[in-house]
């Protein structure tokens, strides 16, 4: 037997590729939440980024830090367009992928922001990965979408599309009404009108191009539901308790999460509830975060859902209510790997603090142990431990979210936080009366007008 030579005319075998994930999102939001990264660094995956272009000077300067978690990204594509705009970002991320694919054996992708849902739910289907379908990922990012696909479980609503504000009949429309750009995030644009004139203004205060949503509104609580989803089949399911600014203006910025929610005598509605609607979204693999409003006859209303991963704090929530991550099992479904996720053994909350406009001057935490954090530095949210099972009631931390000598403006959109802290206890009763004792020994102080 002889060897066999490569002569001129045999092809050299090719190079195995490098296997690699692909994160997409807000930066901001991939560097406060480090596990994505070293979770996949651990697994030996390269680890390729889409994120704004808006973030490139933050992202040049965290990836060159060593010690910054962000270093940890092989490589960062920045997509440009307008958050306003559907599938603005759409061209970009194809074109940057498709470089990508000559390089890399790509093996999993996800959503860790709104933004980038959609395209990522194209990009992975066009790579033959795991995500959460196209209908999924397509109607999670407009909001009309899910009205469309799920009207049973919708407020009644009117779309006005983009050029048809001066003639869109709203004689239907029944009062108050809440009106919503179709694909923004952060409650950014979404108000309560209470007559005619009025949601003529407010349609009138939206760009000519943008989709918007009006529909009744739904007086009650206001619930969201996170579900790990493998194989089109939910593999864990709770339900978080919210308030919002809703309660004593027209905004909806949230100000808490509640992890689970205490009112379980709405948690089997809101599951099922829940269900049907990744049933009716053909969800197949992934993690969503479905928002809802109870009325006073206790049926559910969908308010909306996305198809990534949960913002705010939640997943710091489930680590202190369960004793585990989140982002482990979020990645092993991406991955099809089998995944799954423990019943909560605290209840803890996180509670955004309102403050008066101005320039923020300090934040004063008296409180033993707990200090005021400011993360705007590095961006990167600290690694917050849970506690046992029998902990008495705990501060976790205390967190800056804007620099100092920030201008701070009442709350319109989540990105007008400030500041925000971490709570559990063992029981619901005595959660709320560690939230009171914090509120007290916590003070943001503002000085002038904004």
């Amino acid at each position: 037997m002889t060897e066999a030579v490569a002569g001129p005319d045999t092809a050299p075998a090719p190079a195995e590729k490098a296997r690699a994930f692909i994160l997409t999102g807000s930066f901001m939001v991939i560097r406060r939440n480090p596990l994505y990264l070293t979770e996949l660094s651990r697994r030996g995956l390269k680890i390729l980024v889409i994120t704004a272009e808006s973030y490139r000077e933050q992202a040049a300067e965290a990836m060159a830090d060593a010690s910054n978690p962000a270093s940890q990204i092989t490589d960062i594509a920045f997509v440009t367009g307008d958050f306003t705009v559907q599938g603005a970002f759409v061209a970009g991320a194809v074109a940057r992928t498709t470089a990508w694919r000559e390089s890399y054996t790509v093996v999993g992708a996800y959503a860790v922001g709104d933004y980038l849902a959609e395209p990522t739910g194209l990009l992975a289907d066009g790579l033959g990965v795991r995500s959460p379908g196209l209908r999924a990922s397509r109607a999670s990012r407009a909001k009309y979408l899910q009205r469309w696909y799920l009207p049973d479980l919708s407020p009644a609503s009117l779309t006005v599309p983009a050029g048809e504000r001066d003639t869109a009949d709203l004689s239907g429309v029944r009062y108050p009404a809440v009106v919503k750009p179709a694909s923004r995030a952060s409650s950014s644009g979404v108000v309560t009108v209470d007559g005619p004139q009025e949601l003529r203004r407010q349609l009138g205060t939206y760009p000519d191009h943008e989709v918007v949503l009006v529909e009744q509104k739904v007086i009650g609580p206001e619930f969201s539901v996170e579900s790990l989803i493998q194989d089109g089949r939910v593999i864990f399911a709770s339900v978080t308790g919210k308030d919002t600014t809703d309660s004593h203006s027209h905004t909806f910025v949230e100000l808490a999460h509640s992890v689970p929610s205490a009112r379980d005598d709405l948690r089997d509605t809101l599951l099922a509830a829940n269900r049907r609607l990744l049933a009716g979204l053909a969800f197949q693999d992934g993690i969503t975060h479905s928002e809802w409003r109870v009325d006073d006859a206790g049926r559910p209303f969908l308010m909306e859902v996305a198809a990534r991963t949960p913002g705010d704090g939640l997943l710091v929530l489930y680590q202190l209510a369960t004793g585990r991550p989140l982002e482990p099992e979020i990645l092993r479904i991406a991955l099809g790997e089998p995944a799954g996720y423990p019943q909560l053994r605290r209840w803890t909350r996180q509670v955004y603090l309102e403050h008066d406009p101005g320039t923020l001057q300090d934040v004063i935490v008296d409180w033993p142990g707990v200090r005021a954090e400011w993360i705007s530095d590095s961006g990167a949210w600290p690694d917050i431990k849970p506690g046992a099972v029998d902990d008495p009631p705990t501060l976790r931390a205390v967190l800056v979210l804007r620099e100092r000598g920030s201008r701070l403006e009442l709350l319109s959109s989540s990105d007008d936080r400030s500041v925000t802290f971490f709570i559990d206890a063992p029981t619901p009763e005595a959660l709320d009366d560690l939230e009171e004792r914090v509120r007290a020994r916590v003070r943001v102080v503002t000085g002038g007008r904004a």
